[in-house]
């Protein structure tokens, strides 16, 4: 198996100080011209997937506080025409947020990509963040992340609420859904009660991918248990988990991240890779900031050369190898 090549997406770059020193123009980030351009140079290079970074509040740099951002799953939802290949990937955050909504506007995004949607999963223990919802005070990081659980299992439960074959359009009739294949989900948790069904059909892929980020001990239990792809900082005890590699690109300048900084060369990175790959990494999330273009011009071609990149076709979730979405309620009705 070659490694999945993705690239990290964030308005702001990776880092504060990347984005006092952009030849970007801090405006521009607003426009759909701006992330056309970006994805569609992803999409150009057929790179697995791309992640779009979002947060509620600003960055933790006050000097940037003015700057804004976008919401990703819009973003994501606007570029998915523009593209044919590339997955979207958009972050969308559980606190705060209702997971029915959350489920309606992922699987939007799997519609209008023809199945190229996935969903990072983040939590939000900021007090600031809080404060401008205005809804609670903040909890507990191990709240955080039992809350999260119950939005991933909600969220999963209405992506399968319409079976495959709800919409019949039956003319003689007048029947449009066939009521027999929509279910209602009934979660009953501490943090959320729902219903269901949900209002969009199943989408193409069924269940989106579900992507998290494991940089802490702590993390890697919630996110190995909750998503089909975990993203880790490389370190001794990571790369023989099956995770793809979080990496900053920021070639002769060494900054501070929780992911692992590449300070050298395209050459160096892609040797890199292939050590990682080696050990058990299954791909590589590159934070390119403003050298992207070096990731789809270089990289992706130097990788292809060495046969450790493989562009692949179809939905998101067969480019990852993961198997078909069965709908669970289909299955109970077989075992019923």
């Amino acid at each position: 198996m070659t490694l999945h090549l993705a690239v990290a997406l964030d308005g702001h770059g990776w880092h504060p100080a990347a984005w006092r020193t952009s030849p970007v123009d801090p405006a521009a980030i607003f426009t759909a011209r701006y992330w056309t351009r970006l994805v569609t140079e992803a999409d150009s290079a057929e790179l697995d997937f791309v992640t779009i970074e979002d947060t509620f509040g600003p960055p933790s740099d006050d000097s940037a506080r003015v700057t804004g951002r976008l919401d990703a799953v819009l973003v994501a939802a606007r570029v998915a025409p523009v593209t044919r290949h590339v997955g979207l990937v958009p972050v969308a955050t559980t606190t705060h947020t209702e997971p029915f909504h959350l489920s309606t506007a992922l699987a939007t995004v799997d519609w209008v990509s023809g199945g190229r949607g996935g969903w990072q999963v983040r939590v939000s223990g900021r007090p600031e963040e809080a404060k401008l919802l205005g809804r609670r005070s903040v909890l507990k990081i191990e709240e955080l992340f039992a809350e999260a659980a119950d939005v991933v299992e909600v969220v999963r439960r209405l992506w399968d609420s319409w079976q495959d074959d709800a919409i019949i359009k039956d003319v003689a009739t007048g029947r449009f859904i066939d009521r027999d294949r929509l279910h209602y989900i009934d979660f009953e948790g501490k943090h959320f009660s729902v219903r269901g069904p949900s209002i969009v059909p199943r989408s193409p892929q069924g269940q989106l991918p579900i992507f998290a980020l494991a940089h802490t001990p702590e993390v890697h239990e919630f996110a190995t248990r909750v998503a089909d792809v975990v993203i880790v900082t490389p370190t001794p005890g990571t790369l023989d988990l099956p995770g793809v590699a979080d990496v900053v690109f920021s070639p002769g300048a060494a900054i501070e991240s929780d992911a692992h900084v590449h300070t050298g060369s395209i050459g160096e990175l892609a040797d890199l890779l292939a050590d990682w790959h080696a050990l058990g990494a299954t791909g590589a999330r590159i934070r390119a900031g403003d050298h992207l273009e070096a990731i789809t011009g270089e990289l992706a071609p130097l990788l292809r050369e060495r046969g450790l990149f493989e562009p692949r076709g179809g939905t998101l979730r067969e480019r990852l190898g993961l198997p078909p979405a069965t709908n669970r309620y289909v299955q109970e009705a077989r075992v019923a």
